[in-house]
């Protein structure tokens, strides 16, 4: 099964990747700037934008119109339904985010740990599910390596934006006071979310190829509900919001480069 190939091998480098990022615990063994920390989000944030729109919408756009069916109707619709799922997940699954004390979702007893590693977890759903449907479309259009090579730049490029999001969960839980080995363990375990949901999503590719479009544009628009509703508000505190601005688009045009060079 060629394509489960596939997506093991890229949710399995983004997983990595959150590793990586989450070893940098062991070189910043106290605290962090606030600076880096707002580079490492917005860097995020410009990845997952630009990935939202070139490695998952614009795909979905031009798998509709090759069935004649109004390219925008599973693209918005998808997209909103997207943004909804995630919003439910907020506001029903318990979370915490790091540098505040205010629990979001249902009222719970659990650790604060684990709230702060929910959240995180939470938020690597969609990406998960974005590889997994990149590959599987692939794997519907064999002939056309094109799309093989955008599932690879979308993998490559959550991958990237993956090392500084795992710095940015396990150096704030450091900074919580967990210790150095648990808050790297932690930071990878929030990553495990993603290859468990890629492979899902190749698993069920075959019954669900009509509604693929559909699919591409619900993770699009759960990627970017967690752009806008955490990575960009937090990238934007303090005093070095145009920084924060500067690292979105670099990573927006690192990653717009990738599809385009890959594609």
């Amino acid at each position: 099964m060629k394509e489960l190939i596939w997506v093991v091998g890229g949710t399995g480098f983004i997983f990595g990747m959150t590793c990586l990022g989450s070893a940098m615990v062991f070189l910043f063994r106290k605290s962090t700037s606030r600076l880096m920390q707002t580079l490492f989000l917005g860097f995020a944030a410009g990845i997952m934008i630009a990935a939202s729109v070139f490695g998952l919408l614009l795909p979905a756009i031009e798998v509709t119109a090759e069935s004649g069916m109004p390219s925008w109707i599973p693209a918005a619709g998808g997209f909103i339904l997207g943004v909804l799922f995630l919003l439910c997940l907020d506001k029903i699954i318990p979370h915490l985010h790091p540098g505040t004390n205010e629990m979001e979702g249902l009222s719970s007893s659990m650790k604060r740990t684990t709230l702060l590693i929910s959240a995180v977890t939470l938020h690597n759903i969609p990406e998960g599910m974005a590889v997994g449907l990149s590959f599987a479309l692939a794997a519907q259009h064999l002939g056309d390596t094109s799309m093989f090579m955008a599932a690879v730049g979308l993998a490559v490029g959550i991958g990237i934006q993956n090392f500084p999001e795992g710095a940015a969960i396990s150096l704030p839980l450091r900074q919580e006071g967990i210790g150095t080995l648990k808050s790297f363990l932690l930071g990878c375990l929030s990553g495990v979310v993603e290859p468990i949901f890629g492979i899902l999503m190749v698993l069920i590719a075959s019954f669900i190829e009509p509604v693929m479009p559909w699919l591409l544009s619900f993770a699009a628009g759960a990627m970017l509900y967690v752009v806008v509703e955490e990575l960009i508000p937090e990238a934007h505190l303090g005093e070095h919001t145009n920084k924060g601005t500067l690292a979105v688009m670099a990573g927006f045009v690192l990653m717009m480069i990738l599809d385009i060079a890959l594609g």
